[in-house]
């Protein structure tokens, strides 16, 4: 007997380890525990606020933005059936109504005080395209 196993596409493998180099610094350095759960973007969207409060440069930031932005993706994934699609070193995460969302691109908006992934991911579930 066979089982049949799933699997996910091959765009799915930095931004799945990106999530999850995220979710265990949010631990260990910050005792912040993250659930892949839409609550949970609360608390990445205060981690941004919180660095964007601080004035760091982008340069300091961007692989944190990067690892906050792909958990999120993962987090939209996960509530939607979605899944993540790249291209020429993008990544996206595609819902099953077709829309396209970029949660990377969005944590780089909540740094400069204009997104939030709470509310991306809010529009992803309920197939709201944000303009």
């Amino acid at each position: 007997m066979t089982t049949q196993q799933e699997t996910r596409p091959s765009a799915a493998t930095k931004p799945v380890r990106w999530a999850a180099d995220a979710v265990a610094a949010m631990r260990e350095g910050a005792r912040l525990r993250l659930d892949y759960s839409a609550r949970s973007l609360w608390s990445v969207d205060r981690m941004i606020e919180d660095i964007r409060q601080e004035a760091a440069p982008f340069a300091a930031v961007e692989l944190v933005l990067r690892g906050f932005g792909a958990y999120a993706g993962e987090v939209i994934a996960r509530q939607t059936g979605g899944e993540w699609w790249s291209s020429g070193g993008d990544h996206w995460v595609r819902t099953p109504d077709g829309h396209l969302w970029d949660p990377i691109d969005e944590a780089r908006r909540c740094y400069t005080g204009d997104g939030s992934l709470r509310l991306l991911c809010r529009d992803a579930s309920d197939g709201t395209a944000r303009t």
